[in-house]
């Protein structure tokens, strides 16, 4: 339930340490529909505080990779480095207002600590030692960090919209550190200051911040803040139910677009790992800014299937994208493959080409790759089962129907049939026996589509040159 009156604001913090992950982009997508369809805010925060695994490189692909999604946000890119001072100036005042303390505890003291609660089995957690002890007992020449004063009875309470009411025992938590010994502000203080003076409303995260939620709300009401709204999403999986890895599909967004999935296709794939609307698979843009709610995100881990994207993305290929918008997916992996720039004409030949190659290409990758004999440089590499078919016989039978051909006046399917199938009654052939040491000379391959379209889209000149190479 959406609190009423309350402008929604939601967030995507990701850590700038790598690419884009397809975790992230979910999560990303999830914040960017919610607060699409309660007409809010979307805003990307880049939580860069680990200064030694950050890099810009990492936050260019998360630019590009969001860029790549459509998943536009409001207003200006919040880095949390650049806002250390404001965290610094939250705990200062937790500090005179004693919710906060220094510890003086040393790196061995803290080692102690943990060995012993492990060896009597109990949590490994700060026995807050230095919770109440005055200055005076503070050792010289020793950095302090400073801790939160976490209250030890009762209990946090998470009304989370995806897994239902969560409590956890205050005397669970333990004091966390809010400021470091060099005074540089922890993750946990810098996500709750930014969260608020961001005004964000609804934070819906991945399952593994649960635990965070109770210790970040329990700051927030120390400090005297509202909470937000809390929608832990259950994490993504492998087909196997196993720990999403590289191997079930744990990869970068850019993976996925240099793979040739449609973007189309990823998002709504996207959608549908852990969020439901009735039986419905194919879900436009729209439909899912109209039909999103939290609601609709299930409890249990989604599974990642490469099966059912592929599918799903060979019907976006065929169902969904016009001819003109697929060619211009594929110029750039044809161009690359083919070392030149496509002209103008040749792009056209491509948008004629599509409704014969779409249906049975999987992604754009092999698209592209069953168009690039099109453009291939004569005289053209033929694959070992073509250079079969072009025997002695053939090249011969093919000499003479160049001569044939060169004779069409009007390139186009009715003379084209017209002539080859009177070329076949002169020659005592059936057709397959000329279609197919045709198909290999202008194609360089023994499998095309049907050879009439192939002449058509190659042209008069660029056909009768391919087969002249082949019988000179």
């Amino acid at each position: 339930m959406v609190t009423q009156n309350k402008k929604v604001v939601t967030r995507f913090a990701p850590s700038p340490t790598g690419f884009l992950h397809i975790g992230g982009a979910r999560t990303a997508l999830f914040n960017w529909l919610f607060a699409k369809h309660h007409g809010g805010e979307f805003l990307l925060r880049i939580e860069d505080t680990d200064r030694k695994r950050s890099t810009d490189e990492a936050v260019a692909a998360i630019y590009d990779g969001m860029s790549w999604l459509g998943l536009d946000h409001d207003g200006e890119v919040v880095h949390q480095y650049a806002r250390r001072d404001r965290h610094v100036e939250v705990a200062e005042q937790l500090l005179a207002e004693g919710k906060a303390y220094y510890c003086y505890c040393s790196q061995e003291e803290l080692q102690e600590m943990r060995d012993k609660a492990r060896a009597e089995g109990r949590p490994l957690k700060y026995d807050g030692r230095w919770r109440d002890r005055p200055a005076s007992d503070a050792p010289e020449g020793v950095a302090p960090v400073v801790r939160f004063k976490a209250p030890q009875e009762g209990e946090q309470v998470i009304d989370d919209h995806v897994q239902g009411k969560v409590t956890v025992a205050n005397e669970q938590l333990d004091d966390m550190i809010l400021l470091r010994a060099d005074g540089s502000p922890t993750y946990m203080l810098s996500v709750v200051v930014d969260d608020h003076d961001m005004g964000v409303t609804h934070v819906i995260r991945g399952d593994d911040h649960l635990t965070n939620a109770f210790r970040q709300a329990q700051l927030i009401k120390a400090i005297g803040w509202d909470l937000p709204e809390y929608a832990h999403i259950p994490l993504i999986h492998g087909s196997d139910g196993a720990k999403l890895s590289k191997r079930h599909g744990a990869l970068g967004v850019d993976a996925y677009r240099d793979m040739g999935y449609l973007t189309s296709a990823l998002k709504n794939y996207l959608l549908r790992l852990g969020w439901a609307h009735g039986d419905d698979e194919i879900i436009s843009e729209e439909q899912a800014i109209e039909w999103f709610s939290l609601e609709g995100i299930g409890k249990s881990p989604a599974r990642f299937d490469f099966a059912k994207l592929e599918n799903l993305n060979g019907h976006y290929m065929r169902e969904v994208e016009s001819n003109d918008s697929l060619a211009a997916h594929i110029r750039g992996r044809v161009e690359n493959a083919i070392e030149r720039p496509l002209t103008d004409d040749e792009m056209a030949m491509l948008v004629a080409t599509m409704d014969e190659f779409k249906p049975r290409a999987k992604n754009l990758n092999e698209l592209a790759e069953s168009t690039l004999f099109l453009f291939a440089k004569r005289p053209l590499s033929l694959v070992p089962k073509a250079e079969k078919l072009l025997t002695d016989d053939a090249r011969a039978m093919l000499d003479k129907l160049v001569v044939q051909l060169e004779a069409i006046d009007n390139w186009e399917l009715e003379a084209l049939e017209e002539e080859i199938q009177s070329f076949a009654q002169v020659q005592d052939l059936k057709l397959g026996k000329i279609a197919q040491p045709l198909r290999a000379a202008l194609t360089g391959s023994n499998m095309s589509p049907g050879i009439y379209d192939v002449l058509i889209w190659l042209g008069k000149d660029e056909s009768l040159a391919r087969i002249r190479d082949q019988v000179a």
